[in-house]
């Protein structure tokens, strides 16, 4: 198999029972697409993460909404 990129989308619960019945939920509610393996859902503490937005902040306090390796200024307008 060639290389794989887990998409990590954090989600917190107050207790396992509720983290576990939550990660059942968006596995099952995905689980039409091919790209989800629904059997290898689980609940952890990632301790390496890729993130998927930049993690610059703007003067007002929002996050930009641009691609972690972009060029130029944050921002919150996507190019086009």
């Amino acid at each position: 198999m060639g290389r794989r990129f887990l998409i990590q989308l954090p989600v917190t619960a107050d207790d396992l029972t509720t983290a576990v019945r939550v990660a059942r939920v968006i596995a099952r509610s995905l689980s039409f697409h091919h790209l989800v393996e629904c059997d290898e859902a689980t609940v952890d503490h990632p301790a390496v993460r890729h993130p998927a937005f930049c993690p610059g902040q703007l003067p007002n306090g929002r996050r930009c909404l641009l691609r972690p390796d972009h060029d130029g200024e944050c921002t919150r307008r996507l190019p086009r």
